[in-house]
């Protein structure tokens, strides 16, 4: 009786693992990976709720770097991406452009994909400064556009209408504090994101490699792109 015993728990056991190993195998063939430092991609992107409501990107109206005016009308049916940044910072605004610059690359040659980059030092960096720094990141995408106005109208647009966080600061590094993060906008005009693994929206994607993480947010955000343009 006990041999039974035995031989139905090996059985068992043996059986377990075999739908273990079949479910892993599964999951592999069909892309299906559990990381706990990776985000959920969906077919349908998260919309950013406040308030109830989808967030919605407000009106408004800059000059490029070619003195012509853009406006959020400008990029209405087009997907993009949109930065606040400035051409003297001198920590995480370089390494945000370069990853900005792999975008452009890979989209960029698209009638329906833009960049906004929104300048939070424009009594400095005029439509010919932002010409001469587009130049420097050898930009050809004529939908990449490098946006300054008054220095109100682009603070009101970051910290309310993105929420994304911008002030002046003496104390560091070039004079202007901000979160270093890509927002991507749908082509209605309201903020989407991927969600994280317990469910959440992660909101707006790192613009800067992060250390400790197997899969860098730039490389989420180029997946989702994707994922837009395809809607």
């Amino acid at each position: 009786m006990k041999k039974l015993k035995v031989v139905i728990i090996i059985l068992l056991a043996t059986l377990l693992s075999l739908f273990v190993v079949i479910e892993v195998r599964n999951r592999i063939t069909k892309g299906i990976v559990v990381d706990s430092n990776r985000s959920r991609s969906a077919e349908n992107l998260s919309y950013i709720r406040v308030g109830g409501e989808h967030k919605r990107i407000p009106d408004y109206l800059f000059l490029n770097q070619d003195s012509l005016y853009v406006s959020n009308d400008d990029f209405r049916g087009k997907v993009y991406v949109a930065e606040f940044f400035f051409t003297r910072c001198p920590t995480i605004c370089p390494i945000m452009n370069q990853n900005m610059k792999r975008i452009e690359d890979t989209y960029g040659h698209r009638e329906d994909f833009g960049i906004a980059s929104f300048s939070i030092d424009p009594h400095y960096d005029t439509p010919s400064v932002l010409k001469e720094y587009s130049q420097r990141y050898d930009v050809w995408s004529k939908n990449w556009h490098f946006l300054t106005g008054s220095i109100d109208s682009i603070y009101s647009l970051a910290n309310r209408g993105f929420n994304i966080y911008t002030n002046i600061n003496p104390s560091v590094p070039g004079g202007f504090e901000h979160q270093g993060y890509f927002a991507l906008i749908d082509k209605e005009g309201y903020v989407r994101s991927r969600i994280d693994p317990v469910g959440n929206p992660i909101v707006y994607y790192s613009g800067i490699d992060q250390e400790g993480k197997d899969v860098q947010d730039l490389e989420f955000l180029i997946e989702d792109i994707e994922v837009l343009l395809n809607e």
